[in-house]
């Protein structure tokens, strides 16, 4: 059984300046991160399958992210159909009404405040209805002043607008207030309940990302035992029998985080042209939201980061158990 190649390199005679011993521990760790890597090329098959189970891993709660992304993208051009209607009391002048909406438009809390007559009410509502011959025969109009309102940001939530209506109630002119928040609340819950299940499913996924790797790394050491063994006869520290497996985790993990990331490209390449048909039906123009940059590299940098952790974990339980005979 031949020594690793870390123990066959000649080692400097007399003592050592801090700057020598710097420079050697450098060379040392040199050596094993490229002859890790050279380890791993010598096996392609068995590593391209490691590194596409965790980058599969990996891919999984990042594209679950993109999704809620791109729903809160899409949600948010919506925020401009959040509107109130507060209804005047039907007693209610033009001149009043007109004070109500400039006081109403004065707000911070309001973008716009439209005023709507009783007549234009009445059209319009015969125009939606479809029954304008039946409202011709009315004698009098029953409609009332209306203002209709639009919070400006960030009052356009659903708290801020359930606020502004409450303090629109207390106004001595209002007969009703209307604020339909039920379906941005529901909106809204459905996507913090989808972020965490992005969260939940992330950390799953990443104990499956550290068993993974700290699967292989268990099957190379009992490949290694012999040499591991030998190693440790001639003075070799744990610190040193272990390095060669954490740089050989490091080196999956980081494989695993570039194929996670040409995976959700790929994904939103093949996606870009049918959400762009499906856009144009609804008269829309969307572009999906992809990873932005630092998500890419916090996603790479997972992958190796947790590939690191699971060969530390499986290579210090190992090794402990394997002692020279």
């Amino acid at each position: 059984m031949s020594l690793p190649e870390e123990l066959r390199a000649p080692r400097p005679a007399g003592p050592r300046t801090p700057a020598g011993a710097a420079s050697a521990w450098l060379e040392r760790h040199a050596q094993t991160f490229v002859a890790s890597l050279g380890r791993l090329a010598r096996q392609p098959f068995a590593t391209f399958l490691t590194m596409l189970v965790i980058g599969i891993a990996l891919a999984l709660p990042a594209a679950l992210n993109l999704v809620v992304a791109n729903a809160r993208a899409v949600s948010a051009g919506l925020g401009e159909t959040v509107q109130l209607s507060l209804y005047l009391r039907q007693d209610t002048t033009q001149e009043q009404a007109r004070k109500v909406q400039l006081a109403v438009a004065a707000r911070s809390e309001v973008a716009e405040a439209v005023l709507v007559s009783p007549d234009e009410g009445l059209r319009e509502f015969a125009a939606l209805s479809g029954i304008g011959e039946a409202l011709r025969m009315l004698t009098a109009n029953p409609l009332p002043w209306l203002v209709k309102i639009r919070p400006a940001p960030p009052h356009d939530s659903v708290d801020g607008v359930a606020a502004l209506a409450e303090s629109l109630r207390e106004l001595p002119e209002a007969e009703l207030v209307e604020a339909d928040t039920a379906w941005v609340r529901r909106l809204h819950a459905i996507l913090d309940t989808l972020r965490r299940v992005t969260v939940l499913v992330a950390a799953m996924l990443a104990l499956g990302v550290v068993a993974i790797v700290g699967n292989t790394i268990r099957l190379e050491i009992s490949g290694r035992r012999a040499e591991i063994e030998v190693t440790r006869l001639v003075g070799g520290s744990d610190a040193f029998v272990r390095r060669p497996f954490l740089y050989s985790g490091f080196w999956q993990g980081l494989g695993g985080g570039l194929i996670a990331v040409a995976l959700i490209g790929g994904g939103l390449l093949a996606l870009e042209a049918p959400i762009a048909r499906l856009a144009a039906a609804y008269g829309s123009h969307y572009s999906l939201v992809g990873p932005t940059p630092w998500e890419v590299l916090g996603l790479i940098t997972s992958g190796a980061a947790f590939g690191w952790l699971g060969a530390w974990l499986a290579a210090g339980y190992h090794l402990r158990r394997i002692e020279p005979r």
